[in-house]
């Protein structure tokens, strides 16, 4: 087993998790059902894999800028 680190947010009416460990993201009505089929999602990424694609996070920070977009 190994540990994932997540950020959530909101986008439109759901609520969206986003691991940073591996490029997997899943969403849902509520926090927990969105953290739910996160890890629901990374263990079928990982289904048949060597676990290679995995990054172990040590820092996590949020942050918001402005852009020109």
């Amino acid at each position: 087993m190994k540990p994932i680190d997540y950020c959530v947010y909101r986008e439109d009416e759901f609520i969206v998790a986003q691991c940073l460990n591996v490029d997997v993201s899943s969403f849902g009505g509520t926090r927990d059902e969105a953290v739910g089929n996160l890890k629901e999602a990374v263990e079928l990424y990982f289904e048949g894999e060597s676990g290679s694609a995995y990054t172990p996070i040590s820092e996590i920070a949020v942050g918001r800028e402005m852009v020109n977009a």
